[in-house]
């Protein structure tokens, strides 16, 4: 018997995302908001490489641009990159612990973010400071946990 796909629970854990990358935050706390988005693409990247890449992540990227109401394309690229680059290395990003897994998650968030504050400041159309990188910290940080609780849903709900 085949496994069911059960493709609603990868679109509800992005659609969690979103909110979560929606919810309004405080100014003293703008800067730290984690990158919700990109830290569901990583994970499903990694679980389940053969039904979630690249693509999966230009069109999430280009649902972020009509959300943020940026350059249509500029969250695309991005999160195209961040795919990319997970499922370069999804093999050995499975196997290792799980502080090494954030410190390198963190770090594909930093150049996500920072590509994105490029971008933004070349264009001119929001000026951001550099605080706006210190969501890849809080990125990091969070990793374990979201990795945890998307695992645990992924085995629940029996996605494959």
């Amino acid at each position: 018997m085949d496994k069911p796909h059960r493709i609603w629970v990868i679109a509800l854990s992005f659609l969690v995302a979103f909110m979560l990358t929606a919810m309004p935050l405080p100014d003293f706390a703008l800067p730290w908001r984690p990158a919700w988005i990109a830290m569901a693409l990583v994970y499903w990247c990694m679980a389940l490489p053969e039904r979630v890449g690249v693509l999966t992540g230009w069109v999430i990227g280009l649902i972020l641009d009509v959300m943020h109401g940026s350059i249509l394309g500029q969250h695309a690229l991005g999160l195209a990159f961040v795919a990319y680059v997970v499922l370069q290395y999804h093999q050995r990003l499975r196997v290792f612990p799980l502080v090494q897994q954030a410190l390198i998650i963190g770090s594909i968030a930093f150049v996500y973010l920072f590509a994105m504050l490029w971008i933004y400041r070349l264009l001119g159309s929001v000026d951001y400071g550099f605080s706006y990188l210190f969501g890849a910290l809080t990125t990091g940080l969070l990793w374990p946990w979201v990795y945890i609780v998307l695992r645990d849903v992924r085995r629940r709900a029996r996605v494959a």
